[in-house]
């Protein structure tokens, strides 16, 4: 058992360092990319590298078309908002707002699905987005608008996730990947196709050239590794001992950020970091109670059971 939980908290590590490399290619391609164009290629060659483990799992029941389309919205969103934002901003600015994710998603769960949130983690929420106040707050004089945007990331990555776990009962995961992938893609080309010749920065597709082929694949072929190590290290690992280790991927990103562009958060961002961080850790630390909690106390009937926020 112990072999197994190493295993999975490995397989995670290796998730928080490679899952900032999607961040920095994207970077690397918005360069001379449009971000549609940017967003469109990491579904695109995200689904070629997940093709082969898919072939085994092709079949989409009908009736789940639609959840996973929305699923596949979701992370267009996602993507599209991310990548206009790190475009122009900080790596790890943009991601330390991005990890109010977990709090919307902590909230959502609480008025759509009726889990159980104790006052002392809608405390942490309330305290998770003061922290993100602290990092919007220069942000925003120094980029504009432009630092709402991972905002809007947080909030669409927290409906895919929730959208997510009601797919995950009913299907395959890798399934599920591949064919979020398909669809996503099928959701960007006519985008690409409308706006072609349209002079509009984000969207109006442009031949790449050089590097970028290389950049553009490596926001593929990132995404589909880290997910992969991410969803394999939860086979063997429970996500109460993994989730913790997430929080590292701002170390990561920092590092990365600072390496190859130069950046670093000011003082303030990294205030914001902080507190984002340890909040997050303290909502963590409460799932866990409530969940032991509820163990010692034995099954409860279904109505009354406290579900898990993701």
């Amino acid at each position: 058992m112990a072999d197994r939980i190493l295993l999975g908290v490995a397989l995670m590590l290796g998730f928080v360092v490679s899952a900032p490399l999607i961040d920095v290619a994207s970077k690397l391609a918005a360069r001379t990319i449009p971000v549609g164009e940017v967003t469109a290629a990491r579904f695109l060659v995200q689904g070629l590298v997940m093709l082969p483990l898919a072939l085994g799992h092709m079949a989409l029941p009908r009736a789940l078309v639609g959840m996973v389309a929305l699923r596949a919205l979701m992370l267009v969103t996602s993507t599209f908002a991310f990548v206009s934002a790190i475009d122009v901003m900080p790596l790890a600015d943009a991601l330390a707002i991005v990890f109010v994710m977990p709090f919307i998603l902590l909230l959502l769960g609480r008025f759509l699905f009726g889990d159980a949130v104790g006052p002392r983690r809608i405390a942490a929420c309330a305290v998770g987005f003061g922290g993100c106040l602290l990092v919007i707050q220069p942000s925003l004089a120094t980029f504009g608008p432009v630092a709402l945007w991972p905002l809007g990331t947080a909030v669409s990555f927290a409906l895919y996730m929730l959208i997510t776990r009601g797919l995950s009962a009913r299907m395959h995961p890798v399934a599920m990947q591949f064919h979020t992938s398909v669809l996503a893609l099928l959701i960007c080309l006519p985008v690409l196709w409308l706006a072609e010749g349209s002079g509009n920065a984000a969207l109006d597709p442009v031949r790449p050239e050089g590097w970028a082929w290389l950049w553009l694949a490596g926001v593929g072929v990132a995404s589909a590794v880290s997910h992969m190590l991410m969803t394999v290290a939860l086979r063997f690992a429970p996500s109460a001992t993994l989730a913790p280790l997430n929080y590292l991927e701002i170390v990561s990103t920092t590092t990365l950020g600072y390496l190859i562009f130069g950046d670093l958060p000011d003082a303030l961002t990294f205030v914001g970091i902080a507190v984002i961080v340890a909040s997050g850790l303290y909502v963590i630390h409460r799932e866990r109670a409530t969940a032991s909690a509820a163990r010692r106390s034995g099954p409860r009937p279904p109505e009354q059971a406290p579900r898990a926020a993701g």
